[in-house]
C-alpha cells in the first residue's frame, strides 16, 4: 500500500460518549449527606467569623446571641446556597450528566404555574383556618425573634434575599432536585421519592413545632408531586419563594398589627 493511500484513509471512529448517569439510591444517599455537611461547614464559617468579630469572652450565652441574630441567620442561609450548588455540581458531574438537566432545571408552562400557585394557596390557607381553629399563631415564634433581630440590626432586605431566594434555591435543588431524581430512578420510584425527599426537607427545619412540622411537611409533598407532574425544579423554586415571601410579610404585619 502507497504512502498516498496510507494517508486518504479515514480516521478511526470515536469511541461512544458513555451513557449520562444518575446516583440510585445509596448513590443518592451518601451523596445527600454530603451535601448536607457542606451546608452545614458554609453556613457554620459565617457564624463562627462573626464570633471571631464580636471579640470577648464567648459563653454560651454570647454564642446563642450571634449565631440566633437576623445578621447571622441571613448570611448563614445566604452562603449555603454556593456550597450546596458545588456540592451538587461535583456529584452530577462525577455522574457524567449535566448540573440543570439532573435537577430539572427546566422552565414549566404557564398554567402549571398557575395549577401549583393555586394548589398552595389553597393548602397553606387550609393549615392557617386549622391554626385559628386550634387556638394557635398563624406564625412562628421564631420567625417573629429572627424579623425583630433583622430589623434591629438594619438587616432586613438581607433577610428578605435569604429567606425568599437563597433559602428556596438551596432547599430545592438539595430535595426536589438531587435527592428527588435519583431516589425516583430507585427501588422507591417517584412515589417513594417524594414521601422521603420530603421528610428529609421537613427535617431541615428543626427551629419549629411539631405544628409547622405538619405544615412543612404537605408543602413538601405537594412541591414533590409537582416536581414529578411537570419535571420543573423552577416551578417549585419559584413557588417556594413566593410562599417564603407571603409567610414573611405575614410575619411582619402581625408583629406591628397585634
Amino acid at each position: 500500500m502507497s504512502t498516498l493511500e496510507t494517508n486518504a484513509l479515514p480516521p478511526p471512529p470515536r469511541p461512544p460518549k458513555p451513557p449520562r448517569g444518575v446516583w440510585k439510591f445509596v448513590g443518592t444517599s451518601l451523596w445527600g449527606l454530603f451535601i448536607f455537611a457542606a451546608m452545614f461547614l458554609g453556613q457554620a464559617t459565617i457564624v463562627v467569623y462573626l464570633l471571631w468579630q464580636h471579640g470577648g469572652g464567648l459563653d454560651s450565652a454570647v454564642i446563642r446571641t450571634v449565631a440566633g441574630s437576623g445578621t447571622a441567620i441571613s448570611l448563614s442561609i445566604i452562603m449555603g446556597l454556593p456550597a450546596v450548588t458545588l456540592a451538587i455540581w461535583i456529584a452530577t458531574r462525577l455522574a457524567g450528566a449535566r448540573f440543570g438537566d439532573y435537577l430539572g432545571l427546566r422552565l414549566p408552562t404557564w398554567g402549571q404555574f398557575f395549577v401549583g400557585l393555586l394548589s398552595l394557596i389553597a393548602l397553606v390557607g387550609a393549615w392557617d383556618l386549622l391554626s385559628k381553629a386550634i387556638g394557635r399563631e398563624v406564625t412562628a415564634a421564631f420567625m417573629v425573634d429572627v424579623l425583630k433581630s433583622a430589623e434591629a440590626d438594619n438587616v432586613l432586605w438581607l433577610l428578605l434575599i435569604a429567606f425568599c431566594v437563597a433559602a428556596p434555591l438551596t432547599e430545592e435543588f438539595f430535595a426536589r432536585g438531587f435527592l428527588y431524581r435519583g431516589w425516583s430512578e430507585s427501588f422507591l420510584r417517584p412515589l417513594g421519592a417524594i414521601a422521603l425527599s420530603s421528610l428529609v426537607w421537613t427535617a431541615m427545619h428543626l427551629q419549629y413545632d411539631w405544628f409547622f412540622f405538619g405544615e412543612i411537611l404537605t408543602i413538601g409533598l405537594l412541591f414533590g408531586y409537582l416536581r414529578y407532574h411537570t419535571g420543573s425544579t423552577w416551578l417549585t423554586i419559584v413557588l417556594h419563594g413566593l410562599n417564603n415571601l407571603a409567610a414573611t410579610l405575614q410575619t411582619m404585619w402581625l408583629a406591628t398589627h397585634p
